[in-house]
């Protein structure tokens, strides 16, 4: 008889081996999980270590100084605030910031500016894509470049949309120095921490209502009509485009000032959301009106007139040799450097012609004097002002470039009141007009100066349509060259 073999021994035995075995398994994970919490902290994972090498391949680049960037300086402090790390190579989920600054740069035409100005190159959405999407497949030296040149392409945009880019006050390299009162780096910053970059960016713009005007006007043409069934008007664009520069450099960023147009023959006195507008006769092409910004700080009633050398000797000497009476009937007087009048005669004028630089002319009050009752000052280095005029005619001509560079405006006293309304000098409008009334010579000092700024506008939008102006000066054509080279794909807004 066969003895049966006793199966709860080795059910027992089973059970105690399985527990014994499930215990040395938790031990060993848990030793595991130790040796594995050591090791990432002795060495960096495989994402922070390409953050690292990524980080430090910007900074080897930006301090190489070989690459072709507008404004060097600033986006090495970009970087430097940034401890050297990427901005705009993200992850594809997390790239939207990304996305929107090309963009940007995709669109610069319509803002008036020129995409080539803006590494289009470099900034290609193909390499992008790889970047994002592929990053093991494109080399490091390479991700750091489009890191870089984004930035410089952003950075440019904001300059450029800010200051202009050929700004004669503000150059390229005045501007990467920084300590100006706009930073596009700081710029950018906020841009990349707010809800919209492009928003942020693009309010660099100046915020006048003739910008703003041809800026609206930009972005119906050359962003609605282009690549479609009609044809682009490139020569509207262009004409656009060159006066948004010329804002640009304008500055009309304030509530109260004179603007005078030179093409358009114009004055107007902004103040209080108000504009009013007066017509100008400003220099002939031979003598023209600078552009500049300065501020009025006081106008003169009845005021003398001291005639610019370049006139004292190529007009004022001929007719006086000519006629010695011309001098007193127009109110001239003349004066040696040391502030002595000169009896004059022929003989004397004979000798004055001789060294003219050694004498000066002044004009007295009176209705033929070239300043007419009022004349505003304003400091400049070409020796020019606002002034009334005898000559009420001119303001009447079709083409008013007609002085000497000087400005005369129509209805000076109404714009005198006006300034001193606006400044809170109303009750010293009757002291001005019984000035101007009795020919008293009297100074009216501004509580706060008046900028006046002079432009060189050739279209502005007129109740939503483009008005051109004649280039009186003919200086179109030389910004054109500036901002487009010879045959660059100015138009070609898409890139891929």
């Amino acid at each position: 008889m066969k003895t049966q073999t006793n199966t709860g021994y080795y059910y027992r035995y089973s059970r105690k081996a399985n527990a014994l075995l499930l215990v040395c398994l938790c031990i060993l994970i848990m030793l595991l999980t130790v040796v594995k919490s050591e090791a990432a902290t002795q060495r960096p994972t495989r994402k922070q270590y390409d953050k690292e090498q990524l980080s430090a391949e910007i900074k080897k680049q930006l301090a190489d100084g070989k690459l072709p960037l507008n404004f060097p300086a600033s986006v090495s402090r970009f970087y430097a605030q940034h401890q050297f790390n990427a901005s705009w190579l993200a992850k594809e989920t997390d790239a939207n910031q990304t996305w929107a600054a090309m963009l940007m740069i995709d669109c610069v035409l319509q803002f008036g500016l020129n995409q080539a100005d803006y590494h289009p190159k470099e900034l290609l959405y193909s390499k992008l894509h790889d970047i994002l999407e592929r990053p093991a497949q494109v080399p490091l030296n390479q991700q750091a470049r489009f890191e870089i040149m984004l930035t410089d392409a952003l950075l440019s945009f904001a300059n450029n949309l800010h200051f202009g880019k050929f700004n004669p006050q503000y150059p390229a390299s005045k501007i990467d120095k920084g300590n100006l009162e706009f930073d596009a780096v700081g710029l950018i910053n906020r841009g990349m921490l707010s809800k919209d970059l492009m928003l942020t960016i693009t309010g660099a713009q100046p915020q006048n209502k003739w910008y703003q005007n041809i800026q609206d006007r930009m972005h119906i043409v050359a962003g609605v009509q282009l690549g479609d069934c009609y044809e682009f008007p490139e020569a509207e664009v262009r004409k656009m485009a060159l006066n948004m520069e010329r804002l640009r450099w304008a500055a009309l960023d304030t509530d109260n000032y004179i603007q005078v147009n030179v093409p358009s023959y114009k004055l107007s006195f902004c103040h209080k959301g108000t504009i009013d507008t007066f017509r100008v006769v400003v220099g002939k092409p031979a003598n023209p009106t600078p552009t500049l910004t300065s501020a009025i700080k006081y106008f003169t009633t009845t005021p003398e007139w001291k005639v610019p050398k370049k006139i004292f000797i190529k007009e004022l000497l001929p007719k006086a040799l000519k006629d010695t009476a011309y001098l007193n009937a127009h109110h001239y007087s003349i004066y040696n450097n040391k502030g002595m009048l000169v009896d004059v005669d022929k003989p004397s004028l004979l000798k004055i012609i001789q060294t003219p630089q050694r004498y000066h002319a002044t004009q007295g009050a009176g209705c033929d004097n070239a300043l007419g009752q009022l004349v505003f000052r304003f400091a400049n280095i070409y020796d020019i002002f606002l002034h009334d005029t005898p000559l009420q005619s001119l303001f009447y001509r079709p083409n008013r470039a007609l002085s000497d560079g000087c400005i005369r405006v129509q209805h000076a006293a109404k714009l005198a009141k006006l300034m001193l309304e606006n400044n809170g000098l109303g009750a010293a409008t009757q002291a001005m007009e019984k000035a101007i009334d009795g020919g008293v010579r009297k100074n009216f000092v501004l509580k706060k100066p008046v900028k006046i700024t002079v432009t060189y506008l050739t279209c502005e939008i007129v109740n939503g349509r483009l008005v051109v102006y004649d280039d009186v000066y003919g200086l179109d054509n030389n910004l054109d060259m500036m901002l487009y080279k010879k045959d660059d794909q100015t138009l070609k807004v898409t890139r891929y």
